[in-house]
């Protein structure tokens, strides 16, 4: 689930990711960080496609292994030029739905540009 969340954020193709985003995130799952949010399927579709706009040719990569226990999951993620050095990084702390898709993400962010 985490490898096809992470495949959204790298997605450019709007149906490609709409469909990731369904496989990913539960109907009503939402995303929070210090910069942004979003609510459900369309709202995480407009927040990535927003990413990928405002950053175009970066890659977001999981940077760590993915550590669960009871519902949650967090992992490390970098994000930056695909052959380039990581501009951001940070960490995620996922809640699951029942049907393992992602109920919620927070996000935390430990490397920003000032």
């Amino acid at each position: 689930m985490i490898d096809a969340y992470v495949a959204t954020w790298n997605e450019t193709d709007p149906a490609r990711r709409r469909a990731g985003i369904a496989r990913a995130w539960a109907e009503a799952g939402s995303y929070r960080d210090p910069l942004m949010k979003s609510d459900g399927h369309a709202g995480v579709d407009a927040m990535l496609a927003g990413v990928q706009g405002k950053f175009p040719g970066f890659v977001l990569k999981r940077t760590s292994k993915i550590d669960h226990h009871n519902g949650a999951v967090r992992f490390s993620w970098s994000l930056g030029p695909a052959a380039g050095p990581s501009i951001v990084e940070g960490v995620d702390f996922c809640a699951l739905a029942a049907d393992g898709r992602l109920a919620s993400v927070v996000g935390f962010i430990d490397k920003m540009p000032s």
